[in-house]
């Protein structure tokens, strides 16, 4: 008898090589052959059972080919083929994250051209290609059609993680009200039996390496934030192509209309759009975003499909506060990711309503917006603007314990709002929005439900006598003026601060320069326009032109500026900022003496002595204070910033107000909003350069009009009367051919005597720069911060400028 034992290759379908062992008995006796034989075969049957099983345990146990996959035995999410191999043996294991898998037999259902499930493939992938940019791969095609939706029940003892049958279609709808046992047509939706189960794979996606692991990003469906991107690849913008088309907008790369959407709120930039304030590029990280979430930094689909569902999500309803439970809903992903999103989403949703991106305004909260561990620093906000008023509605928003302490009888600071002509709104201070795209002030007017009356862009110049000015002559001295101003840019780009030279001197310079090297003659009358025009840059910078920097004038303009409509506030900036200050702890009447930081507390002492302590100090008073030393520090503020104070101007307008019987400029200006005076004499000008229409629905009869330049001087030690008789006989020489009335009332505002103001605006003088701005911006040992309209280098001089820096130091007081 002879044993021989040997080894037989065989390839199976996948051409996986396997070995297989057999053993044969042969012998040649005679006779005992047969029994040999059949002995043998029965041996050979064991055999073959034996290698059948262990070749089975073999497939079974097939693992998942993708590198640090948890997956030891996966599952088949398609089921798709009827050779699925469901929780068994394939060839190969595609992975789409850990705890998702499908199997080479359901890949080749819908791959292979033969297959049933090609033309579902085929016909997903030309939707996808036309409508989006990266790969229409099989992958893609399974994590966007066939993975499960999850969804988490709503019950507030509950909130577990369910996985939906295939027939269920997630809405934003049933997102929001699904519970554990819930049924539709007598049919469970939940795959699973038992109630409120929480799969191993559910828990896995919570922990931070899951996300490294998953193979394609999430693409959301039907996003809040679709109507606003139509211009851009959907999966560019973390929505799915399947589920978007790109209409005629993405030709123009204009913001296609947004239903019930103020048209103020445009959040996000079109393609090949910039220089547009408080806007954001729905396809890229800001910079302070990588800073928050750097894990995101690689692949930052995640991250835009949610702030951009977000940001969409808080303009289409800014009159509530956006929470989580708003928001997730509308996370319609399919997969295990879905679990991610909405924990992300939390993350994201916090962070953009502690940097003032979302929750902000005049909203009401019941509830702190940040979590417990912001609540523990106690803030003293000293100035009851603009600014102070945002930050403090901003902190106490937050959770944290706010206190205001204001110097004078009333809140607003340099809004101060006056109804005593007729009852007709008139800022003595700010009234007016300048560009009201992404304006917060559009923002806050929306959530109060108040109309801003746009101002129409004609104006009208007359000169003493009557005559209207030609529009040509007006049109081309504003060309040659703004061609001195562009002369006066070029000049700047390579000179330093220590180069600087005053702007009514270099303007004067290029003038003669030009009128020289040119032999061009302006006639006396355009000689008066330019002079309306340089009246107009002096009312801009709030000073006399040999104050303001030639080099650093418009600092501001090299960033992004609101842009769109200016508008007139008709019932006045207080009608925003006493919502504000709605609920806040405000003590008026409570000038502060001395800020002494030395410690650990801050300490904050009054001129009649009272004093308060908290582990932060805002400090929002006007920038005249700050140079006059008001306020005592202890530590005295570093060099640095006292330095950049003192580099910076404090400007100052007057306005005059004028109550009249009957609207008797109305015949001559036609229902424009305001009109010109072209000013006699270079000494005449910034008196009474413009005057505006303050009831624009032409109602009422009431004028105002701006003193600014080297009028505002002239006029200091007038009385109220001299100056309003002055204002009149401009007005009757403007309208010199009809009957003017006396007025029947009017107001002379006094900035330059306020106490607590002393200014109006800030400009750049001569020698210094607009980093002026940002020094002062900057907190002195994370205990004492800086907010006001001087420190904001983006929007100086506005409501807006001091508002957004409110927003800003409460932001970075939160952070800390």
């Amino acid at each position: 008898m002879i044993c021989g034992q040997f080894t037989d290759y065989t390839v199976n379908a996948s051409g996986a090589r396997r070995a297989k062992k057999r053993t044969a008995m042969e012998s040649s006796s005679g006779d005992g052959q047969s029994s040999l034989r059949s002995s043998g075969r029965q041996t050979k049957r064991k055999a073959t059972d034996t290698e059948e099983e262990e070749d089975q345990s073999e497939k079974k146990y097939r693992k998942c080919e993708k590198a640090g996959c948890s997956a030891t035995y996966p599952v088949c999410f398609a089921s798709a083929s009827e050779r699925c191999a469901k929780n068994g043996y394939t060839s190969r294991w595609y992975h789409l994250s850990c705890g998702e898998h499908f199997c080479n037999e359901c890949f080749d259902h819908y791959y292979r051209s033969h297959k049933d499930g090609y033309e579902t493939y085929a016909s997903w992938k030309r939707v996808w290609t036309g409508n989006g940019k990266s790969e229409p791969s099989l992958k893609a095609f399974m994590a966007d059609q066939q993975l499960p939706y999850w969804v988490q029940c709503t019950k507030p003892d509950c909130g577990k993680w369910r996985q939906l049958t295939k027939e269920i279609q997630l809405t934003a709808s049933l997102a929001a009200t699904y519970r554990c046992g819930m049924k539709f047509n007598n049919v469970k939706p939940c795959s699973y039996s038992e109630p409120c189960c929480v799969p191993q794979r559910v828990a896995e996606v919570i922990d931070s390496w899951w996300h490294s692991m998953l193979i394609l990003p999430p693409l959301f469906k039907d996003s809040p934030a679709n109507p606003f991107l139509t211009a851009y690849y959907p999966d560019c913008v973390g929505m799915s192509p399947s589920g978007s088309t790109i209409n005629a907008c993405s030709q123009t790369h204009t913001l296609c209309s947004v239903p019930g959407l103020c048209p103020y709120f445009q959040p996000f930039y079109q393609p090949n759009e910039c220089g547009k304030a408080l806007c954001v590029r729905p396809d890229m990280m800001e910079l302070d975003e990588l800073y928050e979430f750097p894990e995101f930094s690689r692949d930052p689909t995640m991250y835009l499909a949610l702030r951009n569902l977000i940001l969409a999500s808080w303009h289409r309803g800014c009159k509530e506060v956006l929470t989580p439970q708003n928001c997730a809903p509308h996370i319609i992903v399919r997969g295990l990711v879905r679990v991610r999103c909405v924990q992300e989403m939390d993350r994201v949703l916090l962070f953009m309503t502690r940097k003032g991106l979302i929750n902000t305004g005049v909203l009401s909260v019941k509830q702190p917006l940040l979590p417990e561990r912001y609540h523990n620093n106690n803030v003293i906000v000293i100035g009851a603007g603009a600014s102070g008023l945002a930050a403090a509605r901003q902190l106490q928003n937050f959770g944290m314990q706010v206190v205001m302490l204001e110097a004078s009888e009333r809140i607003g600071g340099r809004v101060w709002d006056d109804t005593s002509l007729g009852g007709v709104t008139v800022g003595r201070g700010a009234q007016i929005v300048n560009g009201c795209v992404n304006n917060p002030i559009a923002l806050m007017s929306e959530q109060l439900s108040i109309k801003m009356h746009k101002l129409g862009e004609r104006c009208d110049l007359f000169q003493e006598g009557g005559s209207a000015t030609d529009p040509a002559i007006d049109k081309r001295m504003d060309f040659h003026f703004n061609a001195i101003l562009d002369v006066v840019s070029e000049w700047r780009k390579d000179k330093s601060q220590n180069q600087d030279t005053p702007l009514g001197e270099k303007i004067q310079e290029v003038y003669k320069t030009f009128l020289q090297e040119s032999g061009v003659q302006f006639s006396q009358l355009e000689e008066k326009v330019l002079q309306f025009h340089l009246s107009n840059l002096e009312y801009a910078c709030g000073s006399t032109l040999d104050q303001v920097s030639a080099r650093s004038w418009d600092h501001n303009e090299f960033f992004a500026q609101f842009s769109g409509d200016h508008t007139l506030l008709t019932e006045g900036y207080s009608s925003v900022l006493n919502k504000l200050a709605e609920g806040l702890d405000i003590r008026i009447k409570s000038p502060v003496q001395a800020i002494d930081y030395s410690g650990d507390i801050v300490k904050v002492t009054s001129s009649n002595g009272t004093q308060w302590t908290a582990q932060k100090v805002l400090v929002t008073v006007p920038l005249t204070l700050l140079q006059k030393n008001i306020i005592q520090f202890n530590p005295p503020l570093p060099e640095r910033k006292l330095k950049a104070i003192h580099s910076l101007g404090a400007g100052l307008i007057e306005k005059v107000a004028l109550q009249f019987p009957f609207r008797f400029w109305d015949g001559k200006i036609q229902g424009a909003d305001y009109f010109g005076h072209i000013p006699p004499s270079p000494d005449k000008r910034g008196m009474f350069g413009v005057f505006y229409d303050m009831d624009p629905q032409g109602k009422r009869s009431v004028l105002m009009s701006v003193i600014s330049g080297e009028a505002v001087p002239s006029i200091r030690d007038m009385e109220d009367k001299d100056v309003a008789d002055q204002c009149m006989k401009v007005l009757r020489e403007l309208f010199k051919e009809q009957e003017v009335p006396d007025p029947v009332n009017y107001f002379v505002t006094r900035w330059s005597r306020d106490m607590w103001s002393q200014m109006s605006y800030s400009f750049v003088k001569t020698g210094g720069s607009g980093e002026a701005y940002d020094i002062i911006a900057e907190d002195v040992q994370g205990k004492v911060f800086f907010a006001g309209e001087a420190t904001n280098r983006h929007f100086p001089q506005t409501v807006t400028g001091a508002y957004l820096s409110g927003v800003r130091e409460a932001s970075k007081i939160a952070a800390l």
